[in-house]
């Protein structure tokens, strides 16, 4: 399922730092949830999970796929937990699935599609508009059918 929040935004071309773009970025998308507490040891959004997980390996690692397992391992938490971000990521369509070697053994792992977040977003902006698309139909669809009501109250 495609999800993605879509709100009123200015855009962030004149933020010179990566990371207060990215974390804007991610909180205007959805990714992040607005006023985010992590419930674990870290102090600020920058240090939580989901920012980690999209930015120091997803980001800055864009050709490598990563497992699940090894993900847990590097971030210290568990596979639920880096499955309900990857999760998140997948709704939006940024991220792809590819099979890789871990453990000596051939595993799923993900990464951002293509190894570009230009190209991984071409797919989130076509979900969007297709998403509108389909909303445009049932609006259509629901004006028309109150018009039929209106008419046969006349």
């Amino acid at each position: 399922m495609f999800e993605l929040n879509v709100v009123s935004n200015t855009p962030l071309g004149a933020m010179t730092d990566m990371d207060t773009v990215a974390e804007t970025f991610l909180t205007q998308i959805g990714y992040i949830p607005k006023g985010y507490d992590p419930k674990t040891d870290a102090r600020s959004v920058r240090e939580s999970v989901p920012y980690r997980l999209f930015m120091d390996f997803f980001v800055r690692n864009t050709s490598k796929i990563w497992t699940v397992d090894e993900l847990a391992a590097l971030m210290r938490t568990t596979k639920p937990t880096i499955y309900r971000h990857i999760n998140k990521l997948k709704s939006m369509d940024i991220l792809e699935s590819a099979d890789t070697e871990f453990d000596g053994q051939m595993r799923k792992g993900y990464r951002i599609r293509y190894g570009d977040l230009r190209k991984a977003w071409s797919f989130t902006e076509a979900n969007v508009n297709m998403a509108m698309e389909n909303y445009r139909k049932t609006v259509e669809h629901f004006q028309k059918l109150a018009d039929e009501e209106a008419r046969d109250r006349v």
